[in-house]
């Protein structure tokens, strides 16, 4: 079995050991490709996390007060019904 220490350790050495150029490549295509994720993201609608929650929250006490209404319409049911 390969360990994985020495693919580390290999792959460190064959990342130093690449020329100037190639290491300046791979540092401006890591920092567009942040750009071009980050600006691809705005573009989404989406909410905060913030957001998600407080509308969690209202639909949470919605479901309450929608469960006791029903209660409430079942007991008036039921006395109309006796």
């Amino acid at each position: 079995m390969i360990n994985p220490k020495k693919i580390e350790e290999l792959a460190k050495q064959l990342s130093e050991n690449l020329p100037t150029g190639v290491k300046q490549f791979a540092a401006e295509f890591e920092e567009r490709s942040k750009q071009v994720l980050q600006s691809q993201l705005m573009k989404l609608d989406v909410v905060s996390r913030e957001e998600f929650e407080v509308q969690q929250h209202v639909l949470l006490k919605t479901r309450e007060k929608l469960e006791a209404l029903q209660a409430q319409v079942a007991e008036l049911e039921k006395r109309l019904a006796d």
